[in-house]
């Protein structure tokens, strides 16, 4: 099945950047472009895209603004938020708004059709210093509040549930490794990885590599250094 894409940014060439990378994928089609976040809803309504590829800073009306009023028009809207911001602060009042998804625009291409395949499959994706820096200030929170577990220093490996290999590839994303990250540092082949990651949470029973990294923490199975 085809996934059509809408990438709403204001920087042309970036746009042209994104629908390049985009448009080497055989499933995947851009549909419709727009350069300010008041088109947001416009094209939504015209093209009934699966993923709206959402830049954060745009004149007028922003992007956390935009995807507002996408999710309160269209509910069922999936939106990836493209920002250079990695601060959590801008990540969680993003992912309260509705996004489904958040990119930090150093990403390379294959984080980008990564991001686009997960949340078009109704999961959610986080670029992975954004993951990494969530993990902390979660830490900073758990530790603050009392859950002293998260500070501990004795991790529990999961073994009774994942593989010595699955529990590397666990500790490697909550360390904010991208799949091609974690096959640099096992030396395995990105195939290889994702297969491992989709095992994961199937065992896990998540969703998707944020809630797994989220549960391993609060259970110990992880450390978070």
């Amino acid at each position: 099945m085809t996934t059509k894409i809408a990438i709403i940014d204001d920087h042309q060439l970036f746009r042209e950047g994104v629908k390049r990378i985009l448009d080497f994928e055989k499933t995947f089609e851009v549909v419709a472009e727009g350069e300010d976040g008041n088109q947001a809803v416009t094209i939504v309504e015209e093209y009934q895209p699966d993923v709206i590829i959402m830049d954060i800073n745009m004149p007028n009306v922003n992007g956390v603004e935009a995807t507002r009023q996408l999710i309160e028009n269209f509910p069922e809207s999936k939106v990836i938020i493209l920002s250079i911001h990695d601060d959590e602060n801008y990540v969680t009042h993003a992912l309260q708004t509705g996004a489904s998804g958040y990119l930090l625009k150093e990403m390379d291409a294959d984080a980008l059709v990564e991001a686009v395949k997960v949340v078009a499959d109704g999961g959610s994706y986080l670029h992975p210093k954004v993951t990494h820096n969530l993990v902390r200030e979660y830490r900073r929170l758990a530790g603050e509040g009392g859950g002293g577990y998260v500070g501990a220093t004795e991790i529990r490996r999961p073994l009774h549930l994942l593989t010595r290999r699955e529990c590397e590839v666990l500790q490697l994303l909550t360390d904010g490794k991208s799949n091609r990250g974690i096959g640099e540092a096992l030396f395995i082949s990105e195939k290889t990885v994702k297969n491992h990651v989709s095992n994961i949470l199937q065992k896990m029973n998540v969703n998707d590599r944020t809630q797994a990294v989220v549960e391993a923490i609060k259970k110990g199975w992880v450390e978070v250094r």
